[in-house]
């Protein structure tokens, strides 16, 4: 195989490297970081050795993913404030014309089961992703993680168990979604309490991502009450030379706050049953690094 054929290789196959190094990782430049540590890896091997290269791929993303989350786990433990994934740009488009299987790509990748996916063991972590996200067979991950087929079905049970255990159960209407996401800025940036409060679930939450780097709250928000006076609070005062956009991040629809052309935050609600369930802010300089302005 030639340097240029192996790139091509690489290149056609990035997207899903990308894809489990997000998911394992729930940081966007450690994910990019352990791809590109993954194509060293590719560009040095002998590949005439390399019978499929998409599962040899995969197979030293996720090792490289798995060390690199052991890594930030102690990084982790002095996090101020909650924790929430850094934004990732979902428009999944042509690249998967499936509706169920962008279905799934869009569930792995939720801002509700990537918090949930922090609770689990590197191991059980990287089985869910390849697993549930990416439907690679068990014997596959086996190899991949170095352990019996047996081992892993019991890692896999353990991680799914965990995870619809942990996260909200939401059926959306994804057009749902979004006309609540539009209906709710127009709201906010009124100071409309009221309108606010009638789009709110009584025990809606807000969770606020700042890394004690900007301005939100240290701990969870509950009751329609709470959330919806913090969010007027917010709006009436203000951020300079405010605009916004529309973005589609971790599989659903979201807003991009900018302050003089440069991301300020990004809000996504989870929404069921016509009600906003969860407002999630994500607040921290360091995550909206990779959202362009542009």
């Amino acid at each position: 195989m030639t340097t240029d054929a192996a790139t091509e290789v690489f290149v056609e196959h990035r997207p899903v490297l990308m894809g489990v190094a997000y998911r394992m990782l729930g940081r966007v430049a450690d994910a990019e970081d352990v791809v590109q540590e993954a194509w060293l890896r590719w560009s040095g091997v002998d590949r005439s050795d390399v019978r499929e290269p998409r599962r040899y791929l995969v197979r030293i993303t996720t090792r490289l993913a798995i060390d690199r989350l052991r890594q930030l786990r102690s990084r982790n433990e002095a996090y101020v404030g909650p924790w929430l994934p850094e934004p990732y740009l979902t428009d999944f488009g042509d690249t998967v014309p499936d509706a169920a299987e962008r279905a799934v790509l869009a569930d792995s990748v939720s801002l509700a089961v990537l918090v949930v996916l922090e609770s689990l063991s590197p191991l059980e972590r990287a089985v869910f992703v390849l697993r549930e996200a990416f439907g690679f067979p068990f014997a596959d991950i086996a190899v991949t993680l170095e352990r019996s087929e047996a081992a892993v079905r019991q890692l896999a049970g353990r991680a799914r168990k965990h995870v619809d255990e942990g996260r909200p159960r939401y059926e959306v209407d994804p057009a749902e979604r979004r006309d609540l996401t539009e209906r709710f800025l127009a709201a906010a940036a009124e100071g409309d309490l009221e309108g606010l409060m009638s789009m709110l679930a009584p025990d809606v939450r807000l969770v606020g991502d700042s890394g004690g780097r900007a301005r939100a709250p240290r701990r969870v928000l509950e009751s329609a009450d709470k959330v919806g006076r913090f969010l007027v609070g917010v709006t009436r005062k203000g951020v300079a030379d405010v605009s916004f956009r529309s973005l589609e991040v971790n599989g659903g629809p979201a807003l991009l706050v900018l302050s003089a052309g440069k991301p300020d935050s990004v809000f996504q609600l989870d929404v069921a049953d016509g009600r906003i369930q969860c407002v999630y802010i994500i607040r921290n300089p360091e995550k909206l690094v990779s959202l362009s302005a542009g």
